[in-house]
């Protein structure tokens, strides 16, 4: 219960701020640029809630990989299909979506990975542990 909380946490305040912005823009009566920030703060959402999924250590990090693909696949996935972000005239531009979702996905993961990586090595080296 209290990682659901945390991911909710991470979620909502991010989608509150884009909420805000797009409320705003509403009003502006910029609206396509309020769609967009609605969406964006979706997204955002769904990446803080699932961000929790990492936190779960009698998961092994194989597993809390593939599961947080599959709710991003889920919710971030579909979300960009909504959005009206890409054209979706055939069956090509879905492919292309799911590609571009994935390559961003990779790219997103390797560079986390690599800064929690960096981090963890800096933490040992500060407490004298070294792996």
């Amino acid at each position: 219960m209290e990682l659901l909380l945390k991911g909710l946490y991470r979620g909502f305040i991010p989608f509150g701020i884009m909420l805000i912005i797009s409320l705003s823009s509403k009003l502006q009566g910029l609206t396509a640029d309020a769609k967009s920030y609605f969406y964006y703060g979706l997204i955002f959402f769904f990446l803080g809630l699932a961000s929790v999924i990492y936190q779960m250590n009698e998961w092994s990090f194989p597993k809390q990989i593939i599961v947080h693909y599959l709710v991003m696949l889920m919710t971030v996935f579909p979300t960009l299909l909504i959005s009206g972000f890409y054209p979706l005239n055939s069956f090509n531009d879905l492919l292309h979506v799911y590609v571009q979702f994935n390559k961003a996905g990779i790219i997103l993961f390797t560079v986390t990975y690599l800064i929690s990586y960096l981090f963890s090595l800096k933490t040992a080296k500060d407490n004298g542990d070294y792996l």
